[in-house]
């Protein structure tokens, strides 16, 4: 069987071709980048040693497992951050809430913030090395959450505090940023059944996927210092609702910004309290 060949037989599972020459160039141990590489080598021949377990990996990405969990890691920010089965895998869209937290924090020097429900530790990460004066904390109710995440904080080099807790809960810290990726499908939706794969607490949040979001509003004006941001991540309809929220919190400057398809991906505002 030659390269060609091998990506053919993934083809006909139905396989998508960058999904099955990503899966090739990590059974072949080489860099996702190399997909020219593949191109040039299409007439090679496969060692029958790698056929089988190229093969067993476009059966297991056909069956819906995300490609980043059968790799192993997956690209947000720049960071190349190790996931697996216990967090959700980072999404692009959520980029958007890291640059507009970069953005509140540019003129801060040493920033005090916080991600809730960090997961693979993404958010946090990507504000630190881009921020390295901040002291970002990070907290999840998942201990194999907080596992991967302190692992990618080693690799990466990058000193965060992990925390173990439920959203604010156990801490009297005022912070800069209180910035949030939680739950936030509503515990009926059908997309939910493509998402089977990740971590079901990661993901739906009671009726109406604001949840989660409501405890988070509700517990934050306490914990933001004077002129701090809540920033949170929620899905495509449901700005209207959590600026609502935030509003009726007492935060000012309630705003939203658009994800990659120019919907209403993040809402955040700021606590105006003097003193």
């Amino acid at each position: 069987m030659t390269i060609e060949q091998a990506l053919a037989a993934a083809a006909a599972l139905g396989l998508a071709r960058l999904d099955s020459q990503l899966l090739l160039l990590h059974t072949l141990g080489r860099s996702e980048n190399d997909r020219a590489w593949l191109l040039a080598h299409d007439a090679d021949v496969l060692a029958p040693e790698r056929q089988d377990p190229f093969m067993q990996l476009c059966r297991r990405r056909v069956a819906g497992e995300p490609l980043a969990y059968i790799v192993g890691h997956k690209e947000f920010f720049g960071l190349d951050l190790a996931v697996d089965p216990r967090v959700l895998v980072p999404r692009p869209d959520t980029e958007t809430l890291v640059e507009w937290a970069l953005g509140v924090l540019a003129a801060q020097p040493a920033p005090r913030v916080v991600d809730l429900g960090t997961g693979s530790g993404a958010i946090a990460l990507a504000i630190k090395k881009h921020r390295p004066a901040a002291h970002v904390e990070a907290v999840d109710a998942s201990v194999g959450a907080l596992d991967v995440a302190r692992g990618n904080a080693q690799a990466l080099g990058l000193d965060i505090q992990l925390r173990h807790g439920s959203w604010l809960d156990g801490t009297q810290a005022r912070y800069d940023l209180i910035v949030s990726n939680p739950p936030y499908v509503a515990e009926g939706d059908p997309h939910l059944a493509a998402l089977v794969h990740e971590p079901a607490e990661a993901l739906a949040a009671g009726a109406d996927g604001l949840r989660d979001i409501r405890t988070i509003v509700c517990q934050a004006s306490s914990r933001l210092a004077p002129g701090g941001w809540l920033l949170l991540e929620h899905g495509w309809d449901q700005a209207t609702a959590v600026r609502a929220l935030l509003a009726a919190a007492g935060l000012g400057s309630v705003g939203s910004r658009m994800d990659l398809a120019g919907l209403e991906r993040c809402s955040g505002g700021q606590w105006l309290e003097l003193g």
